[in-house]
């Protein structure tokens, strides 16, 4: 090619095409890092209410099926439960932030999370270009659950009663060859948060639980919780990239970590104390935050772990 043909080739390439090339570039040394990894991502909040962020969302977990990664999906679905319920109405009760499940709730929260809920998210990503498999924890024994226990200390007498929350569970065990042999496969997991007792019984579980006891029992290589919220903030409300497991409980201790972050972060302990080499908790509302976070050096979420890296 002459020195001027050349020169006009150059000059034809735009600033966008070039700026895209060169993330492409920077992002391979991640691919290769992360190629046969496992990477548990919890999906929920306003990105599955927005159908343009459901789509990014799916094109970024086949990417990372594609690029030789595992990705395993869990997603949430709390608000689609409650227009359910209330279409039908059916009264709902909180306690502590958990909803009371009787057994009229509980077929309604099965069919909502392993149907329509579940089925959508294999669409989008079936539309995308990928494969995936919509499943619940009671598909092959999947999540076994048993009822989730919590108590509650009268302020005036100071006796502590177990509350009654109905079939709502907790995992006790995850049966993990299920996943480990769709990860030998081309085909993506999509995991309701549903769990089944040693009865039969159907439980309802957290999504963010769920997707922790699926990392650990996995020992992904980390666990992905996209949320409504930047991550984690210090007093001042300044975002704190990077935490260790010690650090997080100190700073919960001290109350810095308060209110609906503590189950998130507990539940990223718990993972990273199971294996999980990383734990983040990011903002979904953002397009491509999963590839933010693991395709570029400064990540994108409040990373948890078991020391500083």
């Amino acid at each position: 090619m002459s020195q001027a043909k050349f020169a006009t080739t150059t000059t034809q390439v735009s600033d966008d095409l070039r700026a895209k090339t060169a993330t492409l570039a920077e992002a391979l040394p991640f691919m290769r890092m992360h190629a046969g990894q496992t990477f548990v991502v919890k999906y929920g909040g306003h990105a599955m209410g927005e159908e343009h962020l459901a789509m990014s969302f799916a094109r970024d977990i086949v990417l990372l099926k594609q690029v030789g990664m595992n990705p395993v999906v869990v997603h949430g679905g709390g608000p689609q439960i409650g227009k359910m319920l209330e279409r039908l109405k059916i009264k709902s009760e909180f306690i502590d932030g958990l909803r009371v499940t009787d057994q009229a709730t509980v077929e309604i929260v099965e069919m909502v999370l392993s149907g329509s809920i579940n089925k959508q998210i294999v669409s989008y990503i079936t539309a995308a270009g990928g494969k995936a498999v919509g499943l619940s924890g009671k598909d092959s024994a999947l999540i076994l659950a048993r009822q989730l226990r919590r108590t509650k200390r009268d302020p005036e007498s100071n006796i502590e009663k177990v509350l009654d929350l109905g079939f709502v569970g907790e995992p006790e065990r995850v049966n993990a060859s299920v996943l480990e042999s769709l990860a030998k496969s081309d085909i993506i997991p999509v995991i309701a948060p549903i769990g089944v007792g040693a009865n039969g019984e159907t439980f309802n579980i957290n999504a963010d639980t769920v997707a922790g006891a699926v990392a650990g029992a996995l020992k992904a290589k980390r666990l992905l919780l996209l949320t409504d919220v930047v991550g984690v903030l210090d007093k001042s409300k300044a975002f704190i990239p990077e935490l260790t497991v010690q650090r997080t409980r100190e700073l919960i201790a001290d109350g810095t970590i308060a209110g609906g972050m503590i189950p998130k972060v507990e539940t990223c302990i718990e993972a990273v104390e199971q294996g999980v080499d990383g734990a983040v908790i990011m903002d979904g509302r953002v397009p491509n935050a999963v590839l933010l976070e693991l395709f570029t050096p400064p990540g994108f979420g409040t990373r948890i772990s078991q020391s500083a890296k």
